[in-house]
């Protein structure tokens, strides 16, 4: 049976309770509402559909990216960049929502806010996939009511080309490393100029362990990668100067990954380049390799990639590059015949 009863600030509480079954609750400005909808939730009592979202109702999308943050994503392999996900998504407006408001709308807003903050297409599109996992979580493992229309079925992700179009130009990087040598993060330089030249992650990179790195032989073990494996790459003489100008600790660079992907943000803005994260920086490495006349199956070795087609992925070599090269082979030929 329900039960009103007018509060004090003039709201009206009302609760259902039945034999054997979860306890509803809640409250209404006025009586003819709080009325109806005791009414609507002893029939659906009576029909064994009812749907208890008390829990959503004053859980928000934040609280719940936070749980899924620190129970969850913690045991993920790409910890790091998940959590800077998520910490990303909280601090958005949507969060601010309870379980039981969040809408579609909702959800494009998102959408077009990130298009709007010039993020591409596959970043956007695992955004919105990362806070689906989280809904589907707090459904299926916290046994947490959530509304039946699922606002993430009403939302359709963007097509992605799958190849890496970032590359920067020789102008473009220059600009870009003299805006992070004037940034608050002093390693930040060292950081994409190693990047640059190793063609490693970001994560491989600040992992980097002393005594993994070989300075005479010019090579570095880069331990537990992505793939799970050990990978041995070799060291430009530039990447050994970077080494070197950090010769102090158990690690070459003492820096937290959201501050590298936060200070890098504003150096990339600083340099007037847009659409591009500091992940494509191996992009970069691996396009410039394979102009020097490194093979595929040599470049493969240093970037970790098991096949040409997984490395094809972050080759973006434009005809603009090929000039000297054509220009080359005509000549060769010229001679020859």
């Amino acid at each position: 049976m329900a039960y009103i009863k007018r509060l004090k600030n003039g709201k009206y509480y009302v609760q259902v309770r039945k034999r054997n079954q979860p306890t509803a609750y809640k409250t209404f400005i006025e009586l003819k509402l709080a009325r109806k909808w005791a009414k609507a939730v002893e029939v659906q009592i009576d029909k064994g559909i009812y749907n208890d979202l008390s829990e959503a109702q004053s859980t928000t999308l934040k609280e719940l990216i936070i749980k899924y943050r620190d129970e969850i994503a913690i045991t993920h392999k790409a910890r790091r960049s998940t959590s800077y996900k998520l910490n990303f998504l909280s601090r958005q407006k949507i969060a601010a929502k309870t379980l039981t408001q969040i809408k579609s709308k909702d959800l494009w807003d998102l959408k077009e806010h990130l298009e709007l903050e010039d993020l591409a297409t596959k970043t956007i599109n695992i955004y919105i996939q990362l806070l689906q996992q989280v809904w589907n979580t707090a459904k299926r493992r916290w046994s947490i009511n959530l509304p039946v229309q699922n606002p993430f079925e009403l939302i359709t992700l963007d097509r992605v080309d799958n190849a890496r179009d970032e590359i920067l130009t020789k102008e473009e990087y220059q600009k870009l490393i003299e805006a992070a040598a004037h940034s608050k993060l002093v390693q930040l330089r060292d950081l994409i100029e190693f990047a640059y030249e190793t063609a490693a992650r970001i994560s491989e990179i600040l992992k980097l362990s002393r005594n993994d790195v070989d300075l005479k032989g010019r090579l570095a073990l880069l331990r537990n990668t992505k793939n799970g494996e050990d990978r041995t790459i070799p060291l430009t003489d530039k990447a050994v100067e970077i080494l070197k100008r950090n010769p102090f600790g158990d690690r070459f660079f003492k820096c937290g990954y959201d501050s590298v992907l936060f200070y890098f943000g504003q150096a990339r803005q600083r340099a007037g380049i847009r659409k591009f994260v500091f992940h494509s920086l191996r992009a970069c490495a691996i396009t410039n390799m394979l102009l020097r006349g490194m093979k595929i199956e040599e470049v493969a070795t240093i970037s970790g990639h098991k096949s040409w087609a997984m490395l094809k992925r972050y080759t973006r070599i434009r005809a603009a590059d090929l000039v000297d090269k054509v220009n080359n082979v005509v000549a060769i030929n010229d001679v020859n015949n």
